[in-house]
């Protein structure tokens, strides 16, 4: 992923402080990974939203046939769908990110917020790479990246 440097550490006979109580080391995990996928559901959710405003600028500056591409049915349907798809994730995320910061365990809203924002961004960045046709290939435009950066979110 551009946007973030994934690497594996590895800690051989390193001795650390206890971290919560001994003996609830699987509650203490599960918390983290609620936590973890509220992060990554953000960071689809960041992805989504630069992908699609990308196509909706795109679309309003691309000509075919002499009117911008934006007018055309198709494109108008592809900017929609996205639109509420994005709207639908960034609610979700940020409802388990509020109960989180309420205290509250959130394990099937980090996982919906998760599941759902990472498979809609990428629906959302693979619209965004058709409304720009030929030119979402190209490494000059980040559309690729985004599409290569959103796969990291949906494992």
């Amino acid at each position: 992923m551009k946007a973030s440097d994934t690497a594996e550490i590895r800690f051989e006979h390193a001795k650390a402080e206890l971290l919560g109580q001994r003996g609830h080391g699987r509650a203490q995990a599960l918390i983290m990974l609620d936590r973890g996928r509220i992060g990554i559901a953000a960071l689809a959710v960041g992805i989504a939203q630069a992908a699609f405003s990308a196509a909706r600028q795109h679309a309003v500056q691309r000509e075919q046939f002499g009117h911008p591409i934006a007018d055309f049915q198709a494109i108008q349907w592809m900017l929609a769908d996205s639109a509420t798809e994005l709207e639908a994730a960034e609610l979700l995320t940020l409802h388990a990110a509020f109960l989180q910061d309420q205290g509250r365990r959130t394990p099937k809203e980090s996982a919906m917020a998760k599941l759902f924002a990472s498979e809609a961004a990428t629906r959302i960045c693979n619209r965004a790479l058709q409304i720009h046709g030929g030119y979402g290939y190209s490494r000059d435009l980040p559309m690729e990246r985004y599409l290569r950066d959103i796969k990291l979110c949906e494992i």
